[in-house]
C-alpha cells in the first residue's frame, strides 16, 4: 500500500490540472511561455503519475485496467475482470 499522503498528493495534482487546463491551453496557443511560467508546477499534466486505483502502487501499472500487475493477477484469478482468463497450453 502506498502512503496516504502520496495518494492525496496525486489527487491534488489532478485537481490543479483540471483547474488550469483552459489557461494552459490558451497560453500554449498564443505561444506565451512567460505566462506559462506563472502557473503552478503541479498544474502541468506531465507531472501526474499513474497509480493503482486499489493500492496506490506506482510501479507495474496497467493502463488498460487502471490497476497494478499484482492486483490484476489476483483479480483475474478470482474471475473479477470480465473477459480475462488464465492462459494455459
Amino acid at each position: 500500500m502506498a502512503k496516504e499522503s502520496m495518494k492525496a498528493r496525486e489527487v491534488k495534482r489532478a485537481k490543479l490540472i483540471a483547474k488550469y487546463a483552459e489557461k494552459r491551453a490558451k497560453f500554449l496557443a498564443e505561444g506565451d511561455y512567460d505566462a506559462l511560467q506563472t502557473l503552478p508546477r503541479n498544474s502541468s499534466p506531465i507531472r501526474i503519475h499513474n497509480r493503482c486505483k486499489i493500492t496506490g502502487r506506482p510501479k507495474g501499472y496497467m493502463r488498460q485496467f487502471g490497476i497494478s500487475r499484482i492486483q490484476f493477477r489476483e483479480m483475474a484469478s478470482k474471475g473479477l475482470i470480465p473477459g480475462v482468463k488464465k492462459a494455459s497450453w
